[in-house]
């Protein structure tokens, strides 16, 4: 079985090193028809960008984004400062440098990476997709054997941060850096699903189509291995399946459709303020100009936000969206679920996660708040500060680094939770609810307890079950997202999942005290 594990991995090794080499060849040459393409696409009715463009560009040919992407920054550049000052706002052109770089590739890319689609997706999604399998598959010879296996999970390389782990880390940070910020260099990546992307939308694929297609790829791939590991369990393999269907049908497949449809992209199931630039004013203008359908978008994000999660989050928990809707947990309960250990479970991370996902959410909201002030009274700014600056310092530290770079590409290092632990806010909203007004929490059976210790290790909110569990106490958490690991790995069935009447919440104090209390009067009885 070791030999089928090895076989995948270098499989696996060769499909990742040859999608990470992509963003660095091919080749590019602008055409006149290429460049008419973009300034149709873009609006462009810049003259210097337009004549510095056939000058440089046009006609001639790039080996690599690295020698394209310069020239068409420092066009863009020339062109917008002698526009600014000549006070010619109308011809600015505000696409950035570098989607402007990457428009310019996706128009003018030539050569095998272009004209070998299907080969060159088997060399990099299938040999990643057959390497896993192999990789996951030998835990098969256990079907038989009833239970959860996680023996050697902290003398596998993958798995207690060896170079498996840090490698995973390397790839997934590089590539949220290059979809946020150098999305130029996802152009060849954009090439390997062009025929997916024009059958569901009927457009070529932009780096944001490649993240989602890859985004579902990775989720069924390491759904497969949660099939396996928590076979015996049929709370996980529902909960698996529900989130798999949430994402590859809601998140993916309906907004590509809707826009092959003529309608705005939409994901039903992100509920702000995850889903923060819902009411930005560009959005807001779109689904209004939108007709009868962005009309009934706008009205269903509002409903989902104020009643529909708060009611659900009272009958079900915050669980019913965080482990079985929700796309980022969907990612941490697949492709994190081997890095759950990790978890930090220290008193520190826990202030720190207090402070922090709830400062998230006021940051959220107060941006909100000023988004919608300046949309109703055509205002600019809010208290002396500028709405859009706000939207843009969230947009790039929360939007993209926390929920991008750190949020996923951390996981094999701090646990597959961090976005949802530390920065999520409407985790933090979910929270709230389920705190002070949710039927749901887990029960805990004392004096079943072994102190054994699993539930706390493979809680990925990093909460300390066990010092629940051996006091007997109900665990009502607002940061507890009821993924029932803690149940499922529990060998002697101490913890239920349960959506009872709120009586049934016992104060923690008064349970302790009472205990203490008993004990004393059969101390001095004796």
């Amino acid at each position: 079985m070791q030999v089928i594990k090895k076989i995948g991995l270098f499989i696996f090794l060769i499909g990742l090193t040859i999608f990470t080499i992509l963003p660095f060849i091919g080749k590019f040459k602008v055409t006149p028809a290429s460049l008419d393409q973009i300034i149709q696409e873009k609006g462009i009715s810049s003259e210097i960008f337009i004549q510095k463009m056939e000058e440089n560009v046009v006609g001639e040919e790039f080996q690599g984004m690295l020698s394209l992407s310069p020239q068409i920054a420092q066009i863009l550049q020339t062109a917008n400062a002698r526009h600014r000052k000549d006070k010619e706002y109308k011809k600015v052109i505000y696409t950035g440098a570098h989607d402007m770089a990457a428009a310019v590739g996706k128009a003018s890319g030539s050569g095998f990476v272009v004209e070998n689609k299907g080969l060159m997706w088997f060399l990099t999604f299938g040999l990643g997709i057959l390497g896993s399998l192999l990789f996951i598959i030998p835990n098969i010879v256990l079907l038989g054997k009833k239970g959860i296996k996680n023996n050697g999970i902290y003398h596998e390389n993958a798995t207690n941060r060896g170079w498996i782990a840090w490698l995973v880390f390397v790839f997934l940070v590089s590539f949220y850096l290059v979809l946020y910020f150098r999305s130029e260099y996802a152009v060849n990546w954009t090439y390997l699903v062009d025929p997916i992307s024009e059958f569901l939308s009927g457009n070529p694929a932009g780096h944001w189509f490649v993240y989602g297609f890859m985004y579902c790829t990775v989720m069924t791939v390491m759904a497969v291995r949660m099939y396996i590991n928590y076979r015996h369990n049929m709370y996980q393999m529902v909960r698996t399946t529900s989130v798999l269907f949430f994402q590859i049908v809601f998140a993916f497949l309906i907004p590509e459709i809707m826009v092959r449809l003529q309608m705005p992209y939409y994901d039903f199931k992100n509920a702000f303020p995850l889903d923060y630039d819902f009411f930005f004013q560009w959005n807001l203008k779109s689904l209004l100009n939108s007709g009868g359908i962005g009309l009934f978008i706008l009205v269903w994000g509002i409903v989902l936000t104020l009643v529909i999660v708060p009611v659900m989050v009272y009958f079900f928990g915050k669980r019913w969206y965080c482990s079985w809707v929700c796309g980022c947990g969907g990612l941490a309960e697949t492709l994190g679920d081997p890095y759950r250990q990790h978890s930090s479970k220290s008193l520190f991370s826990w202030k720190v996660e207090r402070w922090l996902v709830h400062g998230v959410l006021v940051f959220a909201v107060a941006m909100t708040l000023m988004t919608l002030y300046s949309f109703f009274t055509d205002s600019g700014t809010v208290l002396g500060l500028k709405t859009q600056s706000v939207q843009n310092t969230y947009s790039l530290l929360i939007g993209a680094f926390f929920a991008g770079v750190i949020g996923t590409g951390f996981y094999p290092i701090f646990g597959n939770r961090v976005w949802c632990r530390f920065g999520c806010p409407l985790a933090a909203y979910l929270g709230f609810v389920q705190r002070f007004k949710s039927r749901f929490r887990i029960t805990t059976n004392g004096g079943q307890c072994i102190s054994c210790g699993n539930c706390s290790t493979y809680c990925e909110q990093g909460i300390d079950v066990r010092a629940y569990a051996q006091k007997g106490e109900n665990i009502i958490r607002s940061s507890c997202v009821g993924c029932g690991i803690c149940s499922a790995v529990c060998p002697r069935g101490v913890l239920k999942l349960e959506n009872g009447p709120l009586k049934g919440r016992i104060n923690p104090t008064e349970i302790l005290l009472g205990n203490d209390v008993d004990l004393m009067d059969l101390v001095n009885k004796k």
